[in-house]
């Protein structure tokens, strides 16, 4: 549960407290993006500074 707490306050702070939407899907889709930027290329502290796409593939790399 902190986790999510921390990524919808990180979505917040990043992405929509600095957009003014002028419909539901221009949110929808600057969203999106964000959370593509989160989920593929931002570093995360919690994975050893690696994205959680790379940190994903060493994974089951390593499970091979």
């Amino acid at each position: 549960l902190r986790r999510e707490r921390g990524f919808f306050k990180t979505l917040k702070v990043e992405e929509v407290n600095l957009q003014e939407y002028t419909a539901l899907d221009e949110a929808r889709q600057g969203i999106g993006a964000f959370m593509t930027l989160y989920n593929e290329r931002r570093l995360h502290s919690s994975l050893g500074y690696v994205p959680p796409a790379e940190f994903a593939a060493q994974y089951h790399q390593a499970q091979m």
